[in-house]
């Protein structure tokens, strides 16, 4: 099936993570007819319209082949909606690449070392993506610890990928959507 390059309209019913408790941010999963329209099983940009509300945001994948989209307060509130509302979507990919928003500890550790931050600097926004997104998916602190040394270390080396990680999450179980806390 062709992907799609012109918004994919659908309905999503908003809910509230059950963790944190005290989140203020709803998510919503895409239809999978949604999900199959975009360029790629793992985070895909979008830019795209809540309720007629714009927005740009980076997909993440569920780990069953589809998408979700975390739906920040702002963006909520800004469409008038809430948690248990269903709501008209649109999406299309993006057409340039946002950069990602680089965590303050692997930030760190990229300035600490000045090889691994030229490779950083050199590689495409998808590949930073994609490093971030290996780092930040694992479940314990120490795992995160040594996920960022290792970064450092290949970046380094000049590796500009993060080779062999399941970028779906369909593989691994490694990425899911929040369990909704209704």
């Amino acid at each position: 099936m062709p992907k799609a390059t012109a918004p994919t309209r659908f309905k999503a019913r908003l809910l509230r993570p059950a963790k944190p408790a005290d989140a203020d941010w709803l998510f919503f999963v895409l239809p999978q007819q949604a999900s199959d329209a975009l360029p790629t099983r793992s985070q895909a940009s979008v830019d795209g319209t809540l309720e007629g509300q714009p927005f740009q945001a980076t997909l993440d994948p569920d780990g069953k082949g589809g998408h979700w989209m975390k739906v920040e307060a702002e963006l909520a509130q800004a469409a008038g909606v809430a948690a248990g509302a269903t709501v008209a979507v649109q999406v299309a990919p993006v057409a340039e690449e946002p950069q990602p928003k680089v965590p303050a500890d692997l930030e760190a550790a990229l300035a600490a070392q000045p090889p691994a931050r030229a490779t950083w600097d050199d590689i495409s926004a998808v590949a930073r993506r994609d490093w971030i997104l290996w780092v930040t998916s694992g479940k314990k602190a120490e795992t995160r610890v040594k996920r960022i040394a290792v970064a450092c270390d290949k970046l380094a080396k000049g590796q500009r990928r993060a080779c062999c990680f399941d970028r779906s999450g369909m593989y691994s179980n490694s990425l899911c959507a929040p369990e909704p806390a209704e």
